[in-house]
Formats: C-alpha cells, structure tokens, sequence
C-alpha cells in the first residue's frame, strides 16, 4: 500500500513539476508625443491623439489571448519622456517596440503620402520593418538616429502611419474605420512575428 501511495505521489510530483507558467512575452506600443507635446497638428486633429487612439485599439483586440501581452508607454493625454519610455521598455525586454507616429511637412497640404518606417540595424528591427511593409503602404524604410530606436535594446521600430497634412492619409487615420484597420494589422504582424 505505501508503495501505491509513493507511486502515485512520484506521478504527481512529476506532473506538478512539468507544469511551469512559461512566462508572458511582452510587445511594447509606444504612442508618440502626448500631454503638453502634441506632434504634428492639422487643424483639429493632433498626433497625439491619432496615436493613443491607435495604441488602445491595440491593446484592446489584443486582451483576449496569453501569447503575450501588450504594454503601452502611455494610454492617457500624458507625457512620460522619451528617457522615461526608454527606460520602462529596457526594463520589460520585450519582443518588440512599435512607436506609432504622424508625419508631416511644411506643406499646407502635401501629395506625400504613405507609411514611412526608421529601424534601427538590427535584425530583429529588420525583420518587423519588413513584415510592417507587407501590411501596410510603406514609402521607405530608413536606419534613423533617434531616441526611440538608438537607446531601445528590443528590436524597435518607428512608423509614422501616413502624413497629416495630406487629406487622404489624414481622414482615413483619423476615421474610427481606418484607426481598427490600422490596429488590426498591427495586431497581425504581432501575431506573424
């Protein structure tokens, strides 16, 4: 009889130990600008906003899954700074940081349109770019010397969704249609990395 109730503790024991949590990955969305810093401005819509609101449709289609989980460096009108982003993300070591921005020009309105996309050289921020490229319409993908991408030890990358002071760009980014797509393929490339 004690060597049944050995056995089956062993088998237990076994059991209980080769089930570990493994641990949560964690992907990092990074919603530029914020609080007192707006981004770029056209009329009344601002960067900051079009990117907290992208960042939370992110996080929100991302919640009902334990692959990993999404972080965001801000989900309010804050502004935390970019040491302070860099800081909190090096601490994480995430898979991945996505920094979501707009661009613009001097240009009242500008026929430039398109996702733009700075890396840094790196495989891993390579990689992402590409798999950025084959969702989205990307004009360029560019190494850039900027906080974001030189002080981030995960593999980053920049993406400014299209140009505010182009109408078309502008109303699809700003429309709640065109912020769920953008999101949904973020949340695609997330999964596909």
């Amino acid at each position: 009889m004690r060597g049944i109730k050995l056995l089956a503790l062993s088998a237990f024991s076994a059991s209980f130990l080769s089930f570990t949590p493994i641990s949560k990955k964690y992907i990092v969305i990074d919603a530029g600008h914020g609080g007192n810093d707006t981004g770029s401005i056209y009329g009344k819509f601002s960067e900051k906003e079009i990117t907290i609101n992208i960042a939370n449709e992110i996080k929100k289609l991302n919640e009902n899954q334990d692959q990993y989980e999404v972080i965001l460096t801000r989900d309010s009108d804050a502004y935390p700074t970019l040491q302070e982003r860099t800081a909190m993300i090096n601490k994480l070591n995430p898979e991945m940081v996505i920094s979501l921005h707009m661009n613009s020009n001097p240009e009242k309105e500008t026929p430039k349109e398109g996702t733009e996309v700075y890396i840094q050289n790196t495989d891993g921020s390579k990689k992402l770019a590409e798999k950025i490229s084959k969702k989205f319409d990307v004009r360029k993908i560019e190494e850039r010397n900027l906080h974001m991408l030189r002080e981030t030890k995960a593999p980053a990358v920049l993406v400014e969704l299209g140009f505010i002071n182009n109408t078309k760009d502008r109303e699809y980014v700003t429309s709640e249609k065109g912020q769920k797509e953008i999101a949904q393929k973020f949340t695609e490339i997330i999964r596909e990395y």
